[in-house]
């Protein structure tokens, strides 16, 4: 059977509801391709401001950015969703969607609390549009995705762990470029600021602990949307072997 209420995995509750919020469905399909070109369309005017004389921003630094990266894959990935069948995706795709909508989720959280001045509002002209778009839009589009678009794939508990890698590893990366040129991207991660290291290494702790929370409600969410749209997988015992009970229960959920 194909159509809008089939998934990879496929539908098995509310078949109604999933229909009417499934990837397949036109609107969705605009609105992924309408915020990933967006999204790309940003970052290009941010490379191209970047060569500009003056710029407070170049090229290298540009591109070492969390929010660049972050952008940059999920634009594309909404771009290839909004042009595939859902049930086409593999099952990894919804992993790696559930990592770029926390990473975009986390983009806006610490531009709101540690970057952008007091009192800015959410919605102002006064913003450079692509910041609009990469740290405003883009986020919340992204977490609105995760959230209400049909999905049948459930993460397993360690979920929120991985996608802790890569801000580990960007908090890394950040360190080992300032040591060498001296530029860092935010100033919570500028230990030759006022606090020095003591400061920087609290902050970062704060953060990568804000984004653990973040990343298991984030996980979480993605579990109770499939919960919606699929029943529990069967219990299986220490060597595998599915529980008693659990393929009568897998055959009737």
């Amino acid at each position: 059977m194909s159509g809008p209420a089939t998934a990879n995995p496929p539908l098995e509750r509310n078949l109604g509801f999933n229909h009417a919020l499934h990837p397949d469905r036109p609107w969705i399909r605009l609105v992924r391709a309408a915020t990933g070109l967006a999204m790309l369309a940003s970052l290009a005017q941010e490379t191209y401001d970047a060569t500009q004389p003056g710029n407070s921003v170049d090229i290298p630094q540009l591109f070492s950015q969390f929010t660049f990266h972050s952008n940059l894959v999920l634009g594309i990935m909404f771009l290839v969703a909004a042009t595939r069948r859902g049930e086409a995706l593999p099952r990894w795709w919804d992993h790696v969607s559930g990592a770029l909508a926390f990473y975009l989720v986390m983009t806006g959280i610490v531009y709101a609390v540690l970057v952008a001045p007091p009192g800015e509002p959410w919605w102002t002209l006064n913003l450079y549009w692509p910041w609009m778009v990469t740290h405003k839009i883009a986020p919340a589009v992204a977490g609105l995705d995760w959230l209400l678009v049909t999905r049948t794939t459930r993460g397993p508990w360690w979920r929120p762990l991985a996608w802790m890698g890569y801000p580990a590893a960007f908090l890394t990366f950040s360190w080992i470029r300032g040591a060498l040129d001296g530029w860092y991207p935010y100033d919570f991660l500028n230990p030759t600021l006022d606090g020095g290291w003591s400061a920087v290494l609290v902050a970062a702790a704060e953060v990568l602990a804000a984004f653990l929370v973040v990343g298991v409600v984030v996980h979480a969410a993605g579990n109770a949307r499939a919960a919606l749209a699929v029943g529990r997988p069967p219990r299986r015992g220490p060597f595998g072997r599915l529980r008693a009970g659990s393929r009568a229960a897998s055959r009737t959920a």
